[in-house]
């Protein structure tokens, strides 16, 4: 009798163990809905245009209508896109743009985008109101997820952002999504893939991580809810021997304009 107890509290132990690694894998967060996983998918921030015959997931700007049966909605959230210097540079949001010592805004220089300041709990919480209101546009219009970029912009802050900064904003960021009803995917960053319940991330959506080798992380981290695009042939084509069995991998143009090219693996 003695030794039958063992063994069933053996066997209890054993599923108590395995069950958490299922409840990451699977769980969903409460009110949102994923995407199907290794969905084909197209990235159309460039611009929109007709979906590709089997796409499923469609990411566009948030100033445009959704489209495919899962629709992503584009939010720059942690830089400014030059298109909107009007906005960021009214009086009462001009101090939300990050600046050096010298009182000059830093700008990414790859895209021309001044870094929003994101060194605060004041700062932040104002930010997350803005993007908060673009977020329930988005569930307005009927997207069912939203992508914010440039996470890692504290990697081109000249060390005035930390990682610990856009952690702390980026979680502010996904419970007003998830609170609007929207799913939230982690856009780049592969240091953060091991954070992403902590954070708050449902899945990814992920540029160019054949050219930097980076692809199976996102995929380990996401079973196969990490879509991602590459911008180079050759990147696209090491993506694709990856993980391409495992993840929708495109190619797309680097200004994914609507005219570009389209390859899935």
């Amino acid at each position: 009798m003695a030794r039958r107890a063992d063994v069933l509290l053996a066997l209890l132990l054993v599923l108590l163990c395995a069950e958490p690694a299922t409840a990451r894998s699977n769980d969903a967060t409460p009110g949102v809905r994923l995407p199907a996983p290794g969905a084909a998918w197209d990235y159309q921030i460039g611009g929109a245009r007709p979906v590709p015959t089997g796409v499923q997931v469609v990411v566009r700007d948030r100033s445009e209508a959704p489209a495919g049966e899962y629709p992503v909605c584009y939010v720059n959230g942690f830089q400014a896109q030059p298109d909107q210097a009007r906005f960021w540079n009214a009086p009462r949001r001009r101090g939300l743009l990050l600046t050096d010592g010298s009182g000059r805004r830093v700008t990414d220089a790859g895209w021309g985008e001044w870094l929003l300041d994101t060194r605060t709990p004041a700062k932040r919480a104002r930010l997350t109101a803005i993007m908060a209101r673009w977020v329930r546009g988005c569930g307005d219009k009927g997207y069912a997820a939203v992508e914010f970029d440039n996470l890692d912009s504290y990697t081109r802050s000249r060390r005035l952002l930390t990682r610990r900064d856009n952690v702390a904003y980026a979680r502010l960021l996904t419970e007003a999504a998830h609170r609007a009803g929207l799913a939230v995917a982690q856009k780049n960053a592969v240091e953060l893939a091991d954070r992403r319940g902590r954070i708050g991330f449902d899945f990814a959506i992920v540029e160019e991580c054949g050219r930097w080798s980076e692809c199976e992380a996102y995929a380990d981290a996401y079973d196969g809810r990490a879509y991602l695009v590459e911008y180079r042939a050759e990147d696209w084509e090491a993506a694709c021997a990856a993980v391409g069995d495992r993840v929708s991998v495109i190619l797309r143009d680097r200004m994914v304009t609507p005219a570009g090219p389209y390859r899935g693996c």
